[in-house]
């Protein structure tokens, strides 16, 4: 047999080390479509002929629906029974989240600080993700259904929690004539679209079962079109030129010192209440994550579209450093679990 040329085989190492690390192909995307949006920024902006806030809308809504398809209520209604850990997870994710960020505050006096305070603290105030809760959860050897019914319940509950708790602690500039045309499009665009996936599960869920891995690379290319028409905007109104790469740096310390605040206080959270080591798996791992997803979609329906960019960093950054850092712990208590099997 032919062997492979030397160059095919690095790049494959390159890609098993990039995926080790847990860096894929969406997350060099995402740097990719940023970098595009400061070099051209005119071809994703408002000034741009294509009609991009008509194809982000429809794509939103797909990935909604495809969401509510994706929900079994006989599962939902399962994990109930194990109240304690729903409620864990549930204020884990909006209550502990923004009190730290509140906490956080004072350290974020001058105007530009308050801009990125706000932006940290919208982030605080997302849901869990499902797909990457759910997977990390599965490698450590968690409780898989929990991970999905509480991953699932966080998503539904965000729709209501986070424009509820931007609107109280930020000035999204949402005034009072402006909610009932954020009402309209989260109705529109998120709530009925899962609510129509949820009513025809029955019918269609096993279809969305064979086709997970392209509905994922769909909600990824919607997530790149969003960010991409943000930073555009944001790079076209000047909105980055106060920043220095300094404070970049720290904010990318900042996003990973919350990361693991959070998951070392949700952990202590569940050995004080006593849960099975695969309960506080889901518990760590559904409750320390932020959802890209629903950030994208509330970022661009609560900010100014200069400001979405902007608002979107800390959630970007988050966004890499929770798929690195959980990789690595999941593969860690995975291999824990794997001894603590063999030994029994």
């Amino acid at each position: 047999m032919s062997q492979p040329p030397p160059s095919s085989v690095s790049a494959n190492r390159l890609v098993a080390l990039l995926a080790r690390a847990g860096l894929d192909w969406f997350l060099l995307a995402l740097l990719g479509v940023v970098a595009l949006a400061y070099w051209q920024p005119g071809l994703g902006s408002k000034a741009s002929p294509v009609p991009w806030h008509l194809i982000t809308t429809g794509g939103v809504a797909l990935v909604f629906f495809f969401y509510g398809l994706k929900l079994n209520l006989a599962k939902l209604r399962e994990g109930m029974r194990n109240w304690r850990l729903p409620l864990v997870v549930q204020v884990a994710t909006f209550g502990l989240f923004p009190a730290l960020a509140l906490l956080a505050r004072p350290f974020f006096g001058t105007t530009e600080g308050e801009l990125l305070w706000q932006s940290i603290f919208f982030l605080c105030a997302l849901p869990s993700t499902v797909s990457t809760s759910v997977v990390m959860v599965s490698i450590a050897g968690g409780n898989l259904p929990a991970a999905i019914f509480n991953a699932s319940l966080s998503s539904l509950l965000g729709i209501a929690l986070t424009p509820l708790l931007t609107s109280l602690f930020l000035h999204t500039g949402t005034g009072g004539g402006q909610l009932w045309g954020l009402a309209t499009q989260l109705l529109w665009q998120v709530v009925l679209p899962v609510g129509a996936g949820i009513l025809l599960n029955s019918r269609f869920g096993a279809v969305v079962d064979r086709h997970k891995a392209g509905l994922r690379y769909f909600d990824q290319f919607t997530i790149l079109l969003i960010v991409f028409t943000a930073f555009c905007d944001s790079f076209a109104e000047g909105i980055f030129r106060r920043y220095e790469p300094a404070d970049i740096a720290k904010l990318s310390v900042g996003m990973m010192g919350l990361y693991l605040l959070a998951f070392a206080l949700i952990w202590g959270l569940g050995r004080l209440l006593h849960f099975s080591k695969a309960d506080n798996i889901v518990a760590v791992f559904c409750g320390s994550k932020k959802s890209l997803v629903h950030g994208s979609v509330m970022a661009s329906l609560l900010f100014p579209a200069s400001l979405t960019g902007l608002v979107l960093l800390p959630l970007m950054l988050y966004h890499a450093l929770q798929i690195i850092l959980a990789s690595s712990m999941a593969q860690y208590l995975g291999r824990q679990n794997a001894v603590a099997t063999a030994a029994a």
